[in-house]
Parts: structure tokens; sequence; C-alpha cells
């Protein structure tokens, strides 16, 4: 496969390729299974049709000295008992005797098993008992060998199970890779020409004297901006790798301070209390400064914009033992709870089609959020707000300093 192994797309297709092989394997599992149990129920069966025949063929012929091995046969009498020689103890089985018509039981005496058979011929029942322990030994080397073939057999289907599943994601693999690698290059070719755009129209906007121009031209500049912030997040999620980061010393709450000042005006404009606490002490996380930026934007966007006027948005920043929390709430519309996980899909659309829209935003925030080693989860209620917290791991104290140098950078 040329599918990055670390890539989303990779982890979704071992999956897969581990449930074939999983699949596969408990199959063949259940056939070796099902046909051991088939031979040893007829292999149990043929000792005990033989173990009878025997039995009768004994009686029949009425060899009590010259018994065959392993059988003994006893005559009981109104002139007494007799009995082949060297009969073990505890035989015969008086039970049987006094049991009219013909009688044909197991019996286990002094740790052996037998099958007696007891017949009345007139004044005379005979009884005969045959040795089982034989028997027994043969079966338990039959239980040794189907699961000797039954280990063989499933590690033979988890080789075959994986062999043959990584053939058939292979092509899959490749289609991803190649949808992925199309993505980052169309995005980035369009990111030039869009910028021109952009650039052109604000320059017109500028110099137009018409008002109801520059009306128009300042909606083709929001909207370039907005294709450019689609551009750029595709560009983004074609090129994570998962727990694959190798960024610098990132100081969050820096990040989250300059953020929250930046949309302070957005939310006065629509009359959202925006608040922020613990931005004021160092967070320091390792990762990609630009990534993280586009993290937190993405939240108090979807915050923002999902809050009603006279509401409030939340922003709180804290050190939880290795980890770095970002916690943004918002009293909004909220979403189904059921929802939870399906939002960061993308373009997902809230329970039934109403309430918040995600688009790729927050699917876009797991995948940097995972890219750097942390988790994300949401919880919400319809009309009750969202709340959505970020845990990052925290980077050593010897990395502050550097991520202040960092943070200072200009960012791209």
């Amino acid at each position: 496969m040329r599918t990055r192994r670390d890539g989303p797309d990779a982890r979704v297709l071992s999956r897969v390729g581990w449930v074939l092989t999983l699949q596969l394997a408990g199959a063949v599992t259940v056939v070796i299974a099902l046909v051991g149990a088939l031979v040893y129920l007829a292999m149990s069966a043929g000792q005990r049709g033989d173990a009878e025949r025997d039995l009768r063929v004994v009686i029949a012929a009425n060899a009590i000295e010259n018994a065959p091995p392993c059988v003994w046969m006893f005559a009981v009498g109104d002139g007494g008992t007799r009995r082949t020689p060297n009969a073990p103890a505890g035989l015969p089985v008086r039970a049987d005797l006094d049991t009219p018509g013909t009688v044909v039981r197991e019996h286990r005496i002094d740790g052996i098993s037998y099958l007696v058979r007891t017949e009345h011929h007139g004044p005379v029942t005979v009884q005969a008992a045959l040795d089982r322990r034989y028997q027994i030994q043969e079966r338990h080397r039959l239980y040794k060998a189907l699961g000797v073939a039954e280990v063989a057999g499933l590690l033979a289907a988890l080789a075959t199970g994986r062999l043959l599943a990584r053939r058939a994601i292979s092509p899959l693999a490749e289609a991803l890779d190649r949808q992925r690698r199309f993505v980052a290059d169309a995005s980035h070719e369009l990111r030039t020409p869009l910028t021109r755009l952009h650039v052109r129209a604000q320059l017109l906007a500028r110099r137009s004297e018409s008002a109801a121009l520059r009306d128009e031209l300042g909606a083709i500049v929001s909207d370039t901006r907005q294709f450019g912030e689609v551009i750029e997040d595709l560009l983004l999620s074609a090129r994570l790798r998962p727990h694959a980061v190798e960024g610098h010393p990132v100081d969050l709450a820096e990040i989250v301070a300059s953020l929250v000042a930046a949309e302070s005006v957005r939310a006065r404009a629509q009359d959202v209390a925006l608040d922020v606490a613990g931005a004021g002490t160092p967070r320091i996380v390792g990762g990609v400064a630009s990534a993280l930026r586009r993290v937190v934007g993405a939240l108090l966007d979807n915050a923002i914009g999902h809050t009603p006027p006279g509401g409030h948005v939340t922003v709180v920043l804290a050190r939880d033992g290795d980890r770095v929390e970002l916690t943004v709430r918002d009293d909004g519309v909220g979403f189904e709870p059921a929802d939870a996980e399906r939002i960061f899909q993308r373009f997902t659309r809230g329970a039934q089609g109403r309430g918040r829209r995600f688009g790729l935003g927050l699917a876009l925030v797991r995948e940097v959020v995972e890219s750097h080693g942390g988790a994300i989860d949401a919880s919400g209620r319809p009309g009750a707000g969202a709340s959505f917290t970020v845990r990052l791991p925290a980077a050593s104290r010897a990395a502050e300093p550097r991520a202040r140098r960092k943070d200072t950078a200009p960012v791209r």
C-alpha cells in the first residue's frame, strides 16, 4: 500500500483489513470445530456400537472362561456364580442383575469405565462387562489431534486472511492515496490565483467611487476570503499525519488570547459576550502554531456563529497533569447528544437535518488535534448550548522560552 501508514485513511484500511482477517479466521475456526465435533461424535458412536456388539457376541457364545481381552462374564443362578478368572472387584453389578429385561448401562467402578450388558435366560442371568479405558484413551488422542488442528488452522487462517485482506484493500488504498494527493495539489494550485483575485478585489473596492459597486466588490472580497479558508482547510487536511507532527513548542495561551481579541469585534457586533479564562499563563504544547491557530479559530467561529444575540461564549484554558485543556463553551442552539460523535464528520448536519451544520471545520479540528497526539470531545443539548474540549500533551517547562520566541514570529 502506498497510503501513509500513519494517515487517517491508512488507519481505516488497517482496521478493515484486520476485520476481514479475523472474520476469515473465525469462519475457518468454526468450520474446523464443527468438523472436529462431527468426527468426535462419529467416533464415540462407533466405539459404543462396537462395544455393544462385542458384548452381544460374547454373551451369545457363553465364553465365560475364555472371554476376549478386556471383557469379563458372569453367570448367576441357583447353582451359584460363574465368572471369568481375574475379574475386577465390584463386578458383577448387582443392581443390573436385579433389573428385569436386557439392560445395557455404563458404570464407573474404581475409576474405570465399564459398559455392562445384562440378559436374563430363564433361571440364569448373564452379565458381560467391557473395560472402556482404551477406547477413552483413543478419544483423548483424538482431542489432542483436533486441538492441534484447530490451532494450526487458526494460524494458517490468520496468515492467509491477512494476505488476502492486504491484496483486497490495496487498490482502495491506492485510490485514496491518489485522491489525497489530488486534493493537496489542486488546493495548492488554486491558492495562488485566488490570492491574486482577492487582492485585486480589495484594490478595486478601495478605488471605486460608487457605493453600490464598493458593496458588490466587498461581497466578492468576503467570498474570496471564505473560499481561501476552505482551500487552506483542504490543503491542511490532505497533509495531516495523525500522531506524526514534529513541531516546535507553542504557547497555546498566546494563540487563544490573540484570536479572542480578534473575534471580540465580531462577537460585539452580534451582541455575544466573549469571555476567556486562563490565557494569562503560558500553556506550552508541542506542534505547529498555524495548525493550532486553525483549531482555536474554528472552535471560536463555531461557537460565536451558533450563539444568538444576548448569549455567552466562554473560553477556558487550563493544565491538567501532563495535558493542556482548552474548552470552548456556548449557550447557543446546541445539538442532539446522539450527534456528539457525528459532528466531527465532514459536512455533517444536526439530527434530522436540523440545528448546526458543521461543514469541514470540526472534522479538520479533530484531524489537527489527533495529529498532535491529543483528543477532542463535544457535549451539548438542543437549545442549551455546546461545549468542546481539546486535550493536548503539555510540553516541558524548558520549552517555554522557545515557545515565546516561536509565537512572536509572523503567522502566514
